[in-house]
């Protein structure tokens, strides 16, 4: 079975976006904030999608296991 994460990480935000993974780490502060998640929540592969305009099928691409 083939199954990809459900929860993303700064590393494939770096992946995705081309940035730094610092900048990984503040957007998903970021989107914590937006969803009013605790600090120790997870930020799912949809949440991420919503919150970035980018769709999920894109965003499972670039993710690694």
């Amino acid at each position: 079975m083939n199954q990809k994460r459900a929860c993303i990480y700064p590393k494939d935000i770096q992946r995705i976006t081309g940035r730094s993974e610092r900048y990984g780490r503040k957007l998903l502060q970021d989107i914590r904030n937006y969803f009013d998640k605790e600090p120790h929540q997870f930020i799912t592969v949809v949440e991420f999608a919503e919150y970035s305009g980018i769709q999920v099928d894109i965003v499972n691409q670039y993710i690694v296991d």
